[in-house]
């Protein structure tokens, strides 16, 4: 198989599919090495894929023609049960939280992906978080974050707004 045309089928599955697809997955399905699958990745991106590399694999960000919104919203919570309930609320409204963002005094903007679209998502990522000697990253802000999701129209946006800010997860003045 041709480079080309493996980077095609690389980007059909990743368009096809419903959740992550490890590199490993990919490289046994080619028939070549993780470090090839790496290597396409990259020239993928430089394309213009949007490809992300997560814990759990490649995903493709907003599949063409997917109909869904990418917005982003400034939240704040104070402590782990709060940021699972902030998250639930994300995912119960339908919305893919795809990183959490903090602005930090000396480093300028710090991201990290999420990736995160059922309730058993945020279930494992609360769990990992409770296990990890680390701190999440809103913690270097006192609790002030950012978001960015995918969501499914402006009324999905402004329901997921509503129920945030009735639990008071989002600043004064959002």
């Amino acid at each position: 198989m041709k480079t080309d045309e493996r980077r095609r089928m690389i980007t059909a599955e990743l368009s096809g599919a419903g959740e992550a697809v490890t590199g490993s997955d990919l490289a046994s399905r080619f028939g070549v090495s993780r470090q090839v699958i790496v290597q396409d990745m990259a020239v993928l991106r430089a394309e213009g894929l949007s490809v992300v590399a997560t814990p759990r694999g490649y995903i493709l960000l907003r599949p063409e023609g997917s109909g869904r919104l990418v917005k982003t919203v400034v939240t704040r919570h104070r402590d782990y049960e709060a940021m699972e309930e902030e998250l639930l609320i994300m995912v119960g409204c339908g919305a893919k939280v795809l990183n959490v963002i903090v602005e930090h005094p000396l480093y300028g903007e710090i991201t990290g992906n999420l990736m995160l679209s059922t309730p058993a998502d945020v279930a494992r990522f609360m769990e990992s978080i409770r296990k990890s000697a680390g701190e999440p990253l809103s913690s270097l802000t006192g609790g002030v974050h950012l978001h960015t999701l995918e969501v499914d129209g402006e009324e999905g946006w402004e329901r997921l707004l509503a129920e945030l800010g009735e639990k008071n997860y989002l600043p004064e003045g959002r």
